[in-house]
């Protein structure tokens, strides 16, 4: 099974993002039976569905796990549903900042995530480790990007498992929000492992 992970650049002033930082170390672990890609993702409208979909296209991967920062939640977010609407609150890394406009023109009005999104936050929270179903991705370069994935693996007809798991600030991100709700980056890392193994092992015919 091949796996592809994806986290995002720094944004909004920070000078870390907690996407990357537990998709490295996932993808630095031996995990029986699983290939893992790794590839860091531009925080920016339109370039971040391209990067992903050249991956895609070059690797042939048969699960597509995309990480994302939600600061202020304070648990694993598995998101069930991306909308088509771009609407962001500040600019993207590359100064964009799209208002009401659709991610794909003329495209569904939303897709529903094919991971077994309930089957991975059952396991994460077996593994002692808060989790829960989102149906909010937000309307930033995080919905935009998995409705695009969904969008490109429905066009194209592809056996390809994918969704989007959001995850709070690190304790040291946290302190400058007023503290806000934070996770250790160890059970982020956990998480996103058991959520790798969860999603291999429903996957279909596996």
């Amino acid at each position: 099974m091949k796996v592809l992970l994806t986290g995002f650049a720094p944004f909004g002033g920070e000078t870390i993002n907690p996407s990357w930082e537990v998709v490295k170390q996932v993808a630095q672990e031996q995990i029986e039976g699983i290939s893992i890609i790794k590839r860091q993702i531009p925080t920016v409208f339109g370039r971040s569905i391209d990067e992903v979909i050249e991956v895609v296209t070059g690797e042939r991967p048969d699960i597509v796990i995309a990480v994302g920062q939600a600061g202020g939640r304070s648990s694993i977010s598995v998101e069930r549903v991306a909308i088509n609407v771009n609407d962001a609150r500040i600019p993207d890394n590359n100064g964009n900042q799209p208002i009401d406009v659709p991610v794909i023109e003329g495209g569904p009005a939303a897709y529903f995530s094919n991971l077994p999104v309930k089957a991975i936050v059952k396991a994460v929270n077996e593994a002692g480790i808060p989790a829960s179903v989102s149906n909010t991705a937000g309307t930033f370069v995080c919905n935009h990007l998995m409705y695009g994935i969904l969008h490109y693996i429905e066009q194209h007809k592809l056996p390809i498992q994918a969704g989007f798991i959001h995850i709070p600030y690190l304790p040291q991100q946290a302190v400058n929000h007023r503290r806000a709700p934070s996770m250790s980056l160890t059970d982020m890392v956990s998480a996103l492992r058991v959520a790798v193994e969860t999603a291999v092992l429903n996957y279909p015919g596996y």
